[in-house]
């Protein structure tokens, strides 16, 4: 059920990174199918993406490395962090010239585009987080956070990061702590299901409202895929690392060899851009090779999904009530391989640990379990009913309707 906001210009900031552009996606076409007038800032290279929702594309320029160069990321967190900075704050004018004069009635955000919390507090406008993946709960610096960043703070590079930030806030007339204004959103809507929150209890329900899966027709945009003669008869395993960590030859060929003529099973692979089908060696007939896959349309119809467990895979395979064994590659990952594990859908299986042996034994074990399955559609139905696409939607109106008010006078 809709708020019945009245109409409003309605700007969203993100960054050049699926992971952060795609969850929002559903969320800013339901807006704009409602009457909003919605600015979405991002780097050009999603700009036709953006442009799909109906809402308007506002570009920027950013330093940031994109999914085709993980490496420019550097190997440590005070690298991430550094770059984050640097980049928010040549973002900041761009996007403030941008936006001279025709300043929205409510700022929506990536958790990583820092300049938009800074604009709203300009502005005079609410600012609402869009979260892709976990968020803070109560005891969460102390048990997590202190431990992070403690070491960085210990040092020169990391004391001169944090007192730049701090310096950039109080320039710009926020006066709060960096590490709250990194995590601790005013308002923040999770695009994540509460299942794969950790201590989801202890999180603060007043800030934050957990909506799941924020799914759509992406046919337009993405294509489908249908089951070949090939595949009539047999069961469906989708193999995908998602966009960035997909330059591991060695593992597609393992899940090859693992599944390959394997009478019942039909392998649908997706490769990614950084490796060649010629790595693979012979690919049998039951084996269809990508670059690039439509997910969702796959797992849709797919009995086994072997993923690296990224926010938007993991609760896809929940929405589609599919068994993972997840090979997590990189950051949150490795926790949401955990928390899938603990769901009861899911085997966990370290990188170093995932070969043909141990992938085919994973998937058989995980299929052949009813229990498992019992489990996958008891978490479809969870998710569902955290309200998706529209409840997002709605929450975003709720937002506008106590704004609009004081803005509009």
């Amino acid at each position: 059920m809709t708020t019945s906001a009245e109409p409003a210009h309605i700007a969203m900031f993100s960054i050049a990174a699926h992971g952060h552009v795609i969850p929002s996606i559903e969320v800013i076409r339901e807006l704009v199918a409602r009457g909003h007038r919605v600015s979405y800032a991002v780097p050009a290279s999603f700009a036709e993406r953006v442009a799909q929702t109906g809402a308007t594309p506002v570009t920027y320029t950013s330093i940031l490395p994109t999914d085709d160069d993980p490496d420019a990321w550097g190997t440590e967190l005070i690298d991430h962090l550094e770059l984050f900075l640097t980049d928010a704050v040549q973002a900041l004018p761009q996007l403030a010239a941008a936006f001279a004069g025709d300043e929205p009635d409510l700022v929506l955000h990536d958790i990583t585009s820092y300049p938009a919390p800074v604009l709203a507090h300009r502005w005079g406008v609410p600012a609402v987080s869009l979260s892709p993946n976990l968020v803070a709960w109560e005891g969460y610096e102390e048990e997590v956070g202190e431990a992070m960043t403690a070491p960085v703070k210990a040092t020169e590079r990391g004391r001169a990061y944090y007192a730049a930030f701090a310096a950039w806030l109080a320039e710009n007339g926020l006066s709060e702590d960096v590490g709250r204004f990194q995590g601790r959103p005013r308002r923040s809507i999770v695009l994540i299901p509460s299942a794969l929150q950790p201590h989801a209890d202890r999180v603060d329900r007043t800030v934050h409202t957990f909506v799941g899966a924020c799914q759509g027709d992406r046919s337009a945009t993405q294509g489908t895929w249908r089951r070949p003669p090939a595949a009539e008869g047999r069961k469906i395993l989708l193999v995908s690392l998602g966009s960035t960590f997909t330059k591991q030859p060695a593992f597609y060929r393992a899940c090859v060899e693992a599944f390959g003529n394997l009478p019942d099973w039909y392998v649908v692979l997706q490769i990614g851009r950084f490796t060649d089908e010629a790595d693979l060696g012979p690919v049998p007939g039951n084996v269809e090779v990508h670059r690039w896959v439509p997910q969702l349309d796959v797992l849709r119809q797919a009995d086994a999904f072997i993923t690296h467990a990224g926010a938007g895979g993991s609760q896809e395979g929940l929405a589609t009530a599919t068994p993972m064994v997840a090979v997590p590659q990189a950051a949150d990952q490795f926790g949401n391989a955990d928390m899938l594990a603990s769901l009861g859908v899911a085997r966990h299986l370290p990188m170093d640990t995932a070969n043909a042996t141990t992938l085919r034994e994973a998937v058989l074990a995980l299929v052949a379990d009813p229990a498992v399955a019992a489990r996958c559609r008891e978490l479809r139905e969870r998710l569902a009913a955290e309200g998706g696409t529209r409840q997002a939607a709605d929450l975003v109106e709720a937002e506008l309707s106590q704004a609009l008010p004081k803005v509009r006078p």
